[in-house]
């Protein structure tokens, strides 16, 4: 079977020949349908050889929807012809937070060495993969695969960085989302449907800006010190009741600093090093400023069902296998509308 591997440390990934995988006893075996490319995926490649830890080769693609094909002995719970999402943060199934749902926090899988599909076990961006237990799947049900396979990580990841939020959203309040891509635009839907803020969106690009005011963004503005003013002006003087950065650059977190108020959420979303200092004398007081990680099974199934009734979607671009590579040429460049998908 065909499957886009990133091979050599540096180089970009490449369409190669494996052997198709056979599930084992508990696993399934899913015949892809498509698989979403993520900004994640550009960081691992991006690191260097004393940095990187996800093995080699290594098959992309932790965003993945497929038809079960094969259920190894004892799997159980889906049954052959059925479309299903991957739920990706895998881990040991038996921890507090895994019986929670929350596998994405499963206090085993470093020491155990469980790994995501994508970044470490073999992904999604294949003809073929395999999920290691029916646990880690979610009924797509009528869902178009195409449309709905990047919920599972650009739609679970902002919902459950949205969520705890929702309380302090009341009407008159502003949340502001830094960086418009995959993430950042699922963000926006999220907060319109969910919330009754005042939704401001920030990003360097234009063509981002616009694609925020396109799924319902209140006010876009240039990611800049004058977004500043105009966040106050829209909230009386206040300030920013919660900010969602999904970039996580030094000038994205620094300038979300400025913008908060007491009691205010800086949720730092993206994977760049930026942080904020926390202390006395460095944000307004009982600022919260925390960094989640994508969300939980449960979760999933609550963003699949926002998307079922129309209340959210995700902007795509679809790529045959072959040309999975050129997604990533143009994530880096920056030319992609929200999420490229490839479709074996």
């Amino acid at each position: 079977m065909k499957a886009c591997q990133y091979v050599e440390i540096g180089r970009p990934p490449r369409v190669v020949d494996v052997e198709k995988p056979t599930p084992g006893p508990g696993e399934v075996l899913l015949r892809i349908t498509a698989s979403g490319a993520c900004h994640s995926d550009e960081f691992i490649m991006s690191l260097p050889e004393e940095q990187y830890t996800f093995g080699l080769p290594l098959t992309l693609g932790h965003e993945g929807a497929g038809i079960v094909e094969e259920l190894g002995e004892g799997a159980s719970g889906v049954e052959v012809g059925e479309s299903v999402a991957v739920y990706g943060p895998w881990g040991c199934g038996l921890c507090h937070a895994c019986a929670q749902g929350k596998e994405n926090y499963c206090r085993f899988a470093e020491e155990r060495a469980i790994q995501p599909p994508g970044l470490g076990a073999p992904g999604s961006m294949a003809e073929f993969m395999i999920v290691d237990s029916p646990r880690h799947l979610v009924r797509l049900g009528d869902l178009d695969p195409v449309a709905s396979v990047a919920l599972t990580d650009a739609g679970l990841t902002p919902y459950h960085a949205i969520k705890p939020t929702l309380p302090k959203l009341l009407p008159g309040s502003v949340a502001v989302v830094i960086g418009v891509g995959g993430l950042g635009h699922v963000a926006v839907q999220i907060l319109k449907a969910l919330s009754a803020a005042t939704v401001v969106a920030l990003d360097a690009k234009e063509a981002a800006r616009q694609l925020a005011l396109d799924v319902g963004a209140d006010h876009a503005f240039a990611s800049d010190s004058a977004a500043v003013d105009e966040i106050r002006r829209l909230s009386g003087g206040l300030g920013a009741t919660v900010v969602f950065d999904f970039v996580a650059a030094d000038a994205t977190t620094a300038l979300a600093a400025t913008m908060v108020h007491a009691e205010s959420d800086l949720v730092i979303v993206g994977v760049g090093p930026g942080s904020v200092p926390v202390g006395f004398f460095s944000l307004p007081h009982e600022v919260r400023v925390w960094s989640p990680y994508w969300g939980s099974r449960p979760e999933l199934e609550e963003v699949l069902e926002l998307a079922r009734v129309g209340a959210i979607h995700v902007e795509t671009e679809t790529f045959g296998l072959d040309e999975a590579p050129v997604v990533y040429e143009r994530m880096h460049a920056g030319t992609l509308r929200g999420r490229g998908i490839v479709v074996p």
